[in-house]
């Protein structure tokens, strides 16, 4: 029984509305990274019935072609599919105390959101939104996390 050891497993599959803007900053030899926060509510009914909801805020770092559709793409609000895998991190401040941080290092980011191009000629004159004829083009969006093949 000794000799037994549990798998190495570390996936986080978490959806959420992006609540800080992304930044994105540039390792030293130029490769992306982007930083944001997600909140995901959970809601349950407390001892006396009361409906109550909890925010849980996590951080997220993505990486190279991700970091830069990230940045491109979300903004505070946008809901997001984030799956990924816990890291820990510590750094040490300029005051000589140390720090750590976990967050959710993304593989796979879906965008929840359908996105809408319009010109400008589309916008309505006195409400500056989309006419109705533009939106009925949208397609829906299906979900792939490439889960279909998992073989367990």
């Amino acid at each position: 029984m000794a000799d037994l050891k549990m798998p190495d497993i570390n996936n986080v599959l978490i959806a959420g509305n992006v609540s800080h803007e992304p930044t994105l900053r540039r390792t030293s030899s130029g490769t992306p990274v982007a930083n944001f926060y997600i909140s995901s509510n959970r809601k349950y009914r407390d001892n006396s019935g009361i409906w109550r909801e909890n925010v849980c805020h996590v951080g997220i770092v993505a990486w190279h072609k991700l970091a830069e559709t990230c940045i491109t793409t979300l903004k505070v609000g946008s809901s997001v599919l984030v799956d990924g895998e816990l890291q820990s991190r510590s750094w040490k401040n300029d005051d000589g105390s140390t720090r750590s941080v976990v967050e959710i290092r993304a593989r796979r980011i879906q965008f929840l959101e359908p996105s809408v191009t319009h010109d400008v000629e589309e916008l309505t004159a006195d409400r500056a939104e989309p006419k109705m004829d533009a939106l009925q083009h949208i397609e829906p969006t299906e979900y792939d996390f490439g889960y279909q093949n998992l073989k367990i």
